[in-house]
């Protein structure tokens, strides 16, 4: 009975030994076990870093009563991350871990780590620790990726902005006009109409045109009309007659002014000159008169419908009608406005001829933001200007200075498109990216579009920062970069126009991913001018081949 005990004892402990020597060959055989990761080159997005590992244990491998814990560790310049352990086990532990048959198996598992600097040359490190019972016995670090992409990180988070724009004219369209009134039924031009206080001052003002070096008269007309009373046939008539008597009547008053002969017009009856005069008369039922006028369109059915009406009638026929038995004399000006060296110098020189327009266009011409904010600030002072005030907080988010443009976006009072974007801009310098999405979205404004597809890179839906960015002009390195991201190499590249050393890396990037060496390094020559790309490129993986 001792001998049998003895032999059972004996077997035990020569199985257990024989489970121990087997778990501790899952360290000497981890050579067989093959590591992957997807990306193999880590890539962070949207300030994490995501990947998928594969591992795949071979037949034979896994001990069926072993647990194995595996660490994914991120190693960086300055520290490292871990993740939890992964834990598996053998077929034969009564545990509630991933079960890896000893036949073999491929297991798969996510894994993440939040970025911080520091980590564009990380090692992927999966650190594997078998357990038997009470024993422990490490197994060999193996490396499963290399590098960590930061290219969406090189953003311009700034924001998409633009000052109001300003309706300043360097040529403005003027008229000078008089006119000659006739008597009713008579193309006859008066002689006291040949002296009137009209044509005196139409003359006056062809004077001062012709003295002015500024103004250029462009074109001369005149329009002869009729009054809507009597029949159309008749007035149509009377119109063209009074277009040639008027035309004969031009010749004497503006002789020697050095005009053009005029273009002879003949409208016929003047209904919208009635209609105007009807608008801006005291008639008391003159609203009555305006329905007529709106719902026939028949001159003879509008004259008899006004007709009938025959007090009203009376008030027209001495206030209104003779007004519109007229031919109109008219010069076509053009008034060369001040050129930009002119504005800048009225600015210092006699600043108060410049009126709204003409100050926002300065603003915009002056070269430092200290004597542009002044300008607008006048324009606020002197007309009211709400445009002024709106530029001024966009020279603050110029210079950076948020507060100031939260202060100044808050006089404005038109509440438009421009206003929520600028509220956007704000809120994404400040890091509230939902809360700037949300003010783009209520823009709806070309700037504010663009300002989403800065959103959509930082949340890494390059696909649709690409859409986003791809109308938008000027400045291409945004649009560029999404192009990047999305893998729109050929879009990329011809997007990135700008010499600006951040262009130019985004080129060498392009040229990496396309295969270009000879590219890559013209490129990155240029850009790493620039001390801040001058420093980024050695540690970039977008060039872990071309070192």
């Amino acid at each position: 009975m001792k001998f049998c005990f003895k032999t059972i004892a004996a077997a035990m402990i020569a199985i257990v030994a024989a489970s121990c020597s087997s778990a501790e060959k899952m360290v000497q055989k981890a050579d067989g076990v093959a590591v992957s990761c997807d990306p193999e080159v880590l890539e962070v997005v949207a300030g994490g870093i995501d990947a998928t590992l594969s591992v795949t244990y071979p037949e034979g491998y896994f001990n069926s009563k072993a647990i194995l814990e595996v660490t994914p560790v991120l190693v960086y310049e300055g520290g490292e991350a871990a993740m939890f352990p992964f834990k598996y086990q053998g077929e034969k532990v009564k545990d509630n871990f991933k079960v890896v048959a000893s036949a073999g198996q491929t297991v798969r598992e996510q894994v993440h780590f939040d970025y911080v600097p520091g980590m564009e040359q990380a090692t992927l490190e999966l650190r594997g620790v078998v357990k038997y019972k009470d024993k422990k016995w490490a197994l060999p670090v193996r490396k499963a990726a290399v590098g960590c992409n930061t290219t969406y990180m090189l953003v311009d988070q700034d924001g998409y902005i633009s000052l109001k724009k300003d309706n300043y004219q360097e040529i403005v369209k003027q008229t000078a006009e008089g006119q000659i009134l006739y008597n009713i039924n008579s193309s006859e031009v008066s002689a006291s109409q040949l002296k009137s206080k009209s044509l005196k001052n139409f003359v006056a003002a062809i004077d001062e045109i012709n003295a002015d070096s500024r103004k250029t008269v462009t074109g001369t007309e005149i329009v002869a009309y009729a009054s809507p009373d009597g029949g159309e046939k008749l007035n149509t008539k009377l119109s063209d007659n009074r277009g040639k008597t008027a035309d004969k009547a031009w010749g004497k008053v503006t002789k020697g002014k050095n005009l053009a002969s005029p273009e002879v017009k003949s409208i016929g009856q003047d209904w919208e000159g009635f209609k105007e005069l009807v608008e801006n008369s005291n008639i008391e039922d003159k609203d009555l008169i305006l329905r007529v006028l709106s719902m026939y369109s028949d001159p003879a059915v509008r004259e008899s419908e006004i007709k009938n009406m025959s007090e009203i009638y009376t008030s027209l026929k001495s206030s209104v009608l003779p007004e519109l038995r007229r031919a109109r004399f008219i010069a076509n000006v053009e008034f060369k406005n001040y050129d930009a060296k002119e504005l800048v110098a009225l600015v210092d020189e006699n600043i108060d001829v410049l009126d709204e327009e003409a100050l926002l266009r300065a603003a915009k011409l002056v070269k430092n933001n200290e004597k542009a904010a002044a300008l607008y600030n006048k324009a606020v002072e002197k007309f009211g200007s709400d445009r002024a005030r709106f530029n001024l907080g966009v020279l603050a988010l110029k210079e950076g200075k948020i507060a100031s443009a939260e202060k100044a976006f808050a006089k404005v009072e038109t509440k438009d498109g421009d206003l929520q974007n600028a509220l956007g801009v704000i809120a994404l310098r400040k890091g509230n990216l939902d809360k700037a999405a949300a003010a783009f979205k209520k823009a709806g404004t070309d700037n504010a579009k663009h300002n989403l597809g800065i959103i959509d890179i930082l949340n890494g839906d390059y696909a649709k920062a690409a859409q986003e960015l791809a109308d938008l002009k000027g400045c291409c390195f945004n649009k560029t970069l999404a192009f990047v991201l999305n893998d729109q190499l050929d879009e990329a590249k011809a997007s990135a126009k700008c010499r600006h050393s951040r262009v130019q890396y985004l080129k060498a990037i392009i040229a990496a991913r396309q295969g270009n060496e000879a590219a890559v390094k013209e490129n990155l020559e240029k850009a790493t001018k620039d001390k801040f790309f001058a420093e980024r490129a050695p540690k970039d993986v977008e060039f872990m081949y071309y070192k």
